[in-house]
């Protein structure tokens, strides 16, 4: 059994999600949203979601951690910006001796709807059928699960190849 972190980074809401694998078998543990002020001076903000991703770690041990890569916005400041909280949140997975694992937006989409192209409601039906225990979580916390259920089937795949298996 593996426990794995799906995280999609943001200053304001860090969507977070566990996992675990068995195998190919997936079950969901926990999910929520590491909130910071909206208001404040940077390096404050960035300390909360520092520490909130701390709790997350301490409270529910994973062995792997997955994240979603940056969308470049078309704002330079607000890239900037989300570029430091997933500086954060790569910070606090490789501390906590965590092997990290970066996926893009597309490439999740991909993973769980078939298409690069997919609406964020699709990817959200698609996180509740293969997670049945997580109805009702925020839209952060359902982008970070999504992660992590990639991972997991990344992970899967390279095991099935590794060992002649995959079909």
């Amino acid at each position: 059994m593996t426990r794995i972190l799906g995280l999609d980074p943001g200053l304001v809401r860090t969507g977070w999600g566990v996992v675990e694998t068995r195998g190919a078998e997936l079950s969901f543990v926990a999910a929520g949203v590491v909130r910071v002020p909206e208001s404040g001076a940077l390096a404050e903000r960035l300390l909360a979601l520092h520490r909130g991703l701390i709790e997350v770690l301490q409270a529910y041990r994973p062995a792997e951690a997955a994240v979603e890569e940056t969308v470049v916005n078309c704002n330079p400041a607000t890239s900037l910006r989300l570029g430091h909280a997933r500086g954060v949140v790569l910070l606090a997975v490789a501390a906590a001796g965590l092997p990290v694992h970066e996926y893009a937006a597309r490439h999740v989409k991909r993973a769980l709807t078939g298409t690069g192209g997919a609406f964020k409601e699709q990817v959200a039906m698609m996180v509740r059928t293969l997670l049945p225990g997580c109805r009702t979580v925020a839209p952060d916390a359902t982008d970070a699960l999504a992660v992590a259920i990639t991972h997991a089937h990344h992970r899967e795949t390279a095991r099935r190849i590794a060992a002649g298996t995959a079909r």
